[in-house]
């Protein structure tokens, strides 16, 4: 039997690492009764930080399933690392709730994650509660706090409580809502807030506004209702104050999250079906439609799906469709989850967040049922390492590893590199790569050696070019021959590819084909036969392999488009082979004569810094080939930094903001676009690469 959808709530916690994240989930599972144990980050028995990594760390390095009941009310809650190079753990998430807990730590206040987790919340379509934590720390300016917060988010961020009394001294949390008679040491009066908290919420509702303004006060039900408008709507973000290590404030989270965190009926939820827009009802008898958004692989080597189901049932041992695979897949058991365990249960329905083992057709994104969901957007990762085996003949075990870890975490990519033979390894970071190295070591027990990081270049070309290549090779028996003639020119990003492709451009055009992922575009307008049509697929696969080995560094070739519009044949001699071998070497001779240029990735760039440290920042920054852009008080003598920057530049950058701050600035970054590399450093790449190439 599945649970009413009305009384779920699912809800993630998001934040700054250090915010007390975890600490807060276990707690609220103690609160409500759902564990008996007293879990503690610190002593290595979270419920949440179950990791061997975790525990060592004594932070979260994956986002852990957990669920109580409250008030007749379902909670679903994920907690989820706080760290920006564990970005893509938050955002997978984000997508299987309807609330975001963002969790702000009342010393430290706003940081560069909080930013990015109400970012990341707002992009995902959840309302949000913020969550004061570590109330009993020291040196609070609790209403310094609250004017940061409405400075950085909005004045829809409002106080449902505020402490009464704080650090040493703190004693309990008293209602703004529904304002108690004792409020003796409130940090704030909780008289001055109820006003505008009351038209906070009931702007929503003209009927309601008037009666309001005309003496007579909504009722607590009716307030209830019209918070969830407002928070669904996002003109009301309530903050809530707590100290989870104290059990003070916990009672009022849990009512809270109870009564004014969004059920899953409160978002709409969109998909297509056989190229229409569907919108999901949240029914248990509707056909179903859920997603896989996150994959965890145990020690056991035990595949965990995480569900989000939004519409209909799914039940155990069920067939369900999915669009990757034809026949559907047999699915096996249901399992609950709460941290590391899990137990069977029979079926789930609409909201209800379940977990299924061992369906190696079920990756993350996986559309489950006939309606296909958006796809899960991650950051694209940036810092590369060249990984290998220490031990002789642990090949096969890295490879196996290591695809487990891209299984489970969506910001990791492995590449092989065809010219160098070696894996390599993007993540978001260097503490993203060390992290990912020490689970290689501990959980699947493979040590790696790594070479530097590898930026990830691309080569292109900045003027028109044309030429010809003319293969021949006679070796006894039939030889080879092709002649390829090519035009190329330069392709920006963005271009319209059918409006590039005019009359007027290219009046001989017969066929054309846009390869996305590299912006590579081929044009064939070869005419009279003079090369046959059978072999212009080996030309395109000789530009296709000469695109991924590069031609002046060796790094993979975008944005450029190659004509083909002339060439010769022999009735004899000329085969694929020769003419895919003709077609690289044209491509690699007329790129050379086309003012050849290195583009390379260029990083937007948030560091948050003591004030006094912004000129340091400044001066670094400019030293790196970066600048600034902008930036804004974050709060607590803390001021965001907004600037761009080469990544070559900053993928080591951890080391020197640790420095500069003594250890007291935090930054994020993500991918912003290409950009050509400066002539000087272009002539240094290159000869690095030849360089390279001579000694292996």
């Amino acid at each position: 039997m599945t649970r009413n959808v009305a009384d779920i709530r699912n809800l993630a916690v998001c934040g700054h690492g250090g915010s007390g994240k975890t600490t807060l989930v276990d707690q609220l599972l103690v609160k409500s009764g759902a564990v008996t144990s007293k879990p503690s980050v610190d002593a290595g028995t979270s419920v949440c930080d179950f990791d061997e990594e975790e525990k060592h760390h004594k932070h979260s390095i994956e986002a852990a399933v957990t669920h109580c009941d409250h008030s007749g009310k379902r909670l679903n809650i994920i907690d989820t690392p706080g760290y920006p190079d564990l970005i893509g753990q938050m955002i997978g998430s984000l997508r299987a709730v309807e609330t975001a807990l963002i969790a702000i730590d009342a010393h430290a206040g706003i940081k560069v994650n909080t930013r990015r987790a109400w970012k990341e919340a707002t992009d995902a379509g959840c309302a949000k509660i913020i969550v004061l934590t570590k109330l009993d720390s020291d040196n609070i300016d609790f209403p310094g706090l609250i004017d940061s917060i409405k400075e950085v988010f909005g004045n829809g961020c409002v106080p449902l409580n505020v402490p009464l009394g704080l650090s040493e001294s703190l004693r309990g949390v008293a209602s703004t809502l529904n304002v108690p008679a004792d409020v003796d040491g409130a940090a704030i009066d909780p008289n001055e807030i109820n006003e505008a908290l009351i038209e906070s919420i009931i702007e929503v509702d003209e009927a309601v506004m008037e009666r309001y303004f005309e003496g007579e006060i909504p009722s607590e039900d009716e307030l209830a209702t019209l918070m969830v408008q407002s928070m669904t709507s996002g003109s009301l973000t309530p903050i809530v104050c707590v100290s989870a290590k104290n059990d003070i404030g916990m009672t009022e989270l849990l009512d809270v999250l109870a009564k004014e965190a969004l059920p899953p009926t409160a978002i709409p939820r969109i998909g297509t079906k056989d190229g229409d827009t569907v919108t999901l009802k949240p029914e248990a008898d509707a056909p179903l439609a859920a997603q896989v958004f996150r994959t965890r692989v145990d020690p056991f080597v035990q595949k965990l799906s995480f569900i989000r189901i939004y519409s209909g049932t799914l039940e155990k041992d069920a067939t369900v469709a999915t669009p990757a695979v034809r026949k559907g897949v047999k699915i096996g058991p249901l399992l609950e989850v709460q941290g590391a365990e899990t137990a069977p249960i029979d079926a789930a329905g609409p909201g209800d967040i379940v977990a299924v083992a061992k369906c190696e057709d079920f990756h993350t994104g996986t559309s489950l049922g006939e309606v296909e969901l958006p796809a899960l957007k991650f950051p694209m990762p940036m810092v590369g390492l060249a990984i290998m085996p220490k031990a002789r003949g642990d090949e096969v075990k890295l490879s196996g590893a290591l695809h487990k870890i891209t299984e489970e975490d969506s910001t990791i990519h492995l590449d092989h590199d065809p010219e160098t033979k070696e894996m390599v390894l993007t993540g978001m970071s260097e503490l993203h790569l060390t992290l990912i190295q020490e689970r290689l070591k501990r959980r699947d027990k493979v040590e790696v050696d790594t070479k530097e990081p590898k930026i990830p270049y691309r080569e292109t070309i900045q003027a028109n070019g044309d030429g010809s290549y003319r293969h021949k090779k006679q070796s006894g028996g039939s030889g080879q021959f092709a002649e390829v003639h090519i035009r190329m020119y330069p392709l920006p990003e963005g271009t319209d590819i059918d409006e590039y492709c005019s009359k007027d451009r290219f009046p001989q055009l017969k066929h054309k084909h846009y390869h996305e992922k590299s912006n590579f575009l081929w044009v064939d307008s070869v005419v009279g036969g003079a090369i046959p049509g059978n072999f212009m697929p080996a030309i395109e696969k000789g530009f296709l392999e000469r695109l991924q080995q590069g031609v002046v560094a060796g790094y993979p070739v975008q944005n450029v488009c190659a004509e083909v519009h002339f060439g010769k044949d022999h009735p004899v001699d000329s085969n694929e082979t020769a003419f895919k071998m003709a077609a690289s070497k044209v491509f690699a001779q007329v790129f050379k004569e086309s003012r050849p240029g290195l583009l390379e990735p260029m990083v937007n760039l948030h560091i948050t810094v003591p004030g006094d440290n912004v000129g340091d920042v400044s001066s670094d920054l400019s030293g790196r080939r970066g600048q600034m852009v902008g930036m804004e008080q974050a709060g607590g003598g803390m001021t965001t930094v907004e600037a761009k920057a080469p990544l070559a530049e900053v993928s080591t950058y951890a080391r020197t903001l640790s420095s500069m701050t003594g250890g007291q600035g935090s930054y994020a970054m993500e991918f912003s676009h290409y950009e050509v590399v400066p002539g000087n450093v272009q002539q240094e790449i290159v000869a690095n690469a030849k360089l390279k190439e001579d000694e292996e």
